[in-house]
């Protein structure tokens, strides 16, 4: 998703183009987080975008308070949503959106209830997580 202040002119577009985010200050994630920068970076090169990010942040805070005080725009991934100040708002991206896999290891010993109880809903979440993307 692309985060900016809520008082940016992209802010009134219901979604965001790749294009639209040229010439715009740009804050990415620094490479403390590999495996979103490089999600990013595939996405912006996959969709001829040519980007120098102005900033790099070392954590989802670090961008939210970046984006607000360059009044830059970023690529975060939707769970930033709940950090997000009244200040600053978030759309979604045009097309065909990145996404990160998510893998959970876990022993098979651990005899945890709240891991168990992960465990036995997991085909719901999965579920429900599909379900949105369409």
């Amino acid at each position: 998703m692309v985060v900016l202040p809520g008082d940016h002119r992209l802010a009134s577009l219901q979604a965001i183009s790749p294009k639209d985010l040229v010439g715009e200050t740009f804050v990415t994630v620094s490479k403390t987080a590999p495996v979103l920068r490089g999600v990013i970076d595939n996405y912006l090169k996959r969709s001829g975008i040519d980007i120098t990010p102005a900033h790099e942040a070392d954590h989802v805070t670090m961008g939210i308070s970046l984006i607000m005080s360059t009044h830059g725009v970023g690529l975060l991934p939707a769970y930033a949503q709940n950090f997000l100040p009244p200040s600053v708002t978030s759309r979604p991206l045009k097309g065909d959106t990145p996404t990160v896999d998510l893998v959970l290891g876990y022993k098979k010993s651990n005899e945890s209830p709240i891991l168990k109880l992960l465990l036995s809903r997991l085909d719901e979440l999965v579920a429900r997580v599909s379900k949105k993307a369409h």
